[in-house]
């Protein structure tokens, strides 16, 4: 994994990864926008099992914004994703909200340099890989990070919250 520059990137996530100074590498892809799935897309066009690539996804728990680190292959299990933010009851943002939120559209919501940093938790499901993907912040774009740092710079927690579909 190498590093890249905010020119060739520019998004405010990639610029988070460069001032932490931790290595990463940044993976362009043609975005496809029928694509029925922005994951899958990343997948397919990455040459990357979809159990390595993770999508951002914003839930209110408790009426809280929370985000959601989960693998593209399956879905966000919206119980196990209250207990593990210690709330009762989860349910998804709406699509404005998340995108107000993050500062990000969805298809490119990114875990790295949103407008305001939200709890986060991430399927523990990423320690299986030394590297995964995450959007880099815009669609067709994503970067790839081991898994310690992408919890570490988000101050994630870690727990079991994707359910395979």
């Amino acid at each position: 994994m190498g590093t890249t520059t905010r020119q060739r990137t520019g998004t405010p996530a990639t610029l988070v990864l460069e001032r932490a100074g931790v290595p990463f590498t940044v993976h362009p892809y043609h975005h496809d926008s029928s694509a029925p799935s922005f994951g899958l897309e990343a997948a397919r066009a990455l040459g990357v099992v979809p159990t390595r690539v993770f999508k951002t996804l914003l839930a209110e728990v408790d009426d809280e914004l929370v985000v959601a680190v989960v693998p593209v292959s399956g879905s966000l299990d919206l119980k196990s994703l209250a207990r593990a933010a210690s709330g009762k009851r989860a349910v998804m943002a709406a699509t404005s909200q998340a995108e107000r939120a993050t500062g990000y559209v969805v298809g490119g919501i990114s875990p790295f340099g949103q407008r305001r940093r939200l709890p986060t938790i991430v399927d523990e499901s990423a320690y299986g890989y030394p590297t995964v993907f995450v959007s880099a912040g815009r669609r067709g774009l994503d970067v790839e990070i081991t898994p310690a740092d992408l919890i570490r710079l988000t101050g994630a927690k870690t727990a079991t919250i994707g359910r395979t579909s």
